[in-house]
């Protein structure tokens, strides 16, 4: 295991965590990047963002490619596919450790983002990957001419509605309240495309399979009434949960499991920010994840200066 130093370690390669490399950078910070996967975060599985501002429409893949290509410019450390096995953020001089190395930084911005919730019902966990799948993107293409059902109300779940109507012949929208949480511009959308069946007011209640998924057991929330649709696949958007079981022994998070944090990406550990999906914000979208990052990073670089002899950063070599 090699034993690096750095003056900020940030925690997660997405939209967040790219946009803090890149602010601590140019602040004069020895920083380094670490995440279990490629960089990118999940914005890399959009279909197209339509909401960045400067551009009209892209590929969550394309935006997320320019953004390592800026990082790039600066040769910032990057350390993918590295999974965080011990992490201190208590002590002055943080360690993260994975299998390959041990990080020591002076400050440390958490950018690790949320994932999908699951449904937590019977048939779910047994057919993923038979079945039920938590990416359109990916598993889209293979229920070409079949039936599907997504689960949701938000923005993602109608997005995701609608990428599959590329491949699927029917898809079931179902949803636990009669109205759409998601953008009005996204439901007028959703309503002229003739392979979308909305149901209302249901939820789901166990998922039908022998080999693979064969059918969805949905319930009425007025009624109580059981019915059982026959299909092929089952898409669950129903929210986020936050990837900081890791923290819950060391930063204040809110009932929800986010990481509470000042509107300065501060947490209530001095030097340790978060910043994007995982922390307790109002939106979650990745041009706001972009700005987390960079008042977290503005933050960090600030911090050091009250810490370090001189403006001195923390350490001056990379590694050793």
């Amino acid at each position: 295991m090699q034993e690096r130093y750095v003056d900020c370690l940030i925690l997660g390669a997405g939209p967040a965590g790219l946009s803090a490399a890149l602010y601590a950078k140019r602040s004069g910070l020895n920083c380094a990047l670490v995440d279990k996967s490629a960089p990118g975060g999940t914005p890399s599985n959009y279909t197209e963002i339509e909401n960045y501002l400067g551009f009209s429409k892209i590929q969550g893949c394309e935006l997320c490619d320019k953004f390592e290509q800026h990082i790039d410019e600066f040769k910032i450390q990057k350390y993918p596919f590295e999974e965080i096995q011990n992490i201190d953020l208590i002590s002055d001089t943080k360690t993260v450790e994975t299998l390959e190395n041990k990080f020591f930084a002076k400050s440390v911005i958490i950018a690790m983002g949320a994932q999908n919730k699951k449904l937590g019902i019977k048939g779910e966990e047994e057919n993923i990957g038979k079945g039920v799948s938590y990416c359109a993107v990916c598993d889209g293409a293979f229920y070409k001419d079949k039936i599907v059902a997504v689960i949701g109300g938000g923005n993602s779940a109608l997005e995701e509605a609608m990428y599959l109507t590329k491949f699927a012949k029917t898809v079931y929208l179902i949803h636990r309240r009669e109205s759409f949480r998601a953008d009005k511009i996204i439901q007028q959308r959703l309503k002229q495309n003739d392979k979308i069946k909305i149901i209302t007011n249901s939820v789901p209640v166990e998922i039908m399979a022998a080999t693979r998924v064969e059918g969805l057991k949905i319930q009425n929330t007025v009624n109580d009434e059981i019915q059982t649709i026959e299909l092929d696949g089952v898409f669950p958007y129903i929210g986020l949960k936050p990837n900081t079981e890791m923290f819950v022994h060391q930063l204040k998070l809110d009932k929800y499991g986010f990481i509470e944090t000042s509107c300065n990406m501060e947490t209530n550990i001095k030097g340790v920010y978060a910043a994007g999906d995982i922390r307790n914000t109002p939106l979650r979208q990745v041009i706001t994840a972009v700005s987390d990052g960079a008042v977290a990073a503005i933050e960090a670089s600030k911090y050091l200066e009250t810490i370090n002899d001189g403006g001195k950063k923390a350490y001056e070599s990379v590694s050793i």
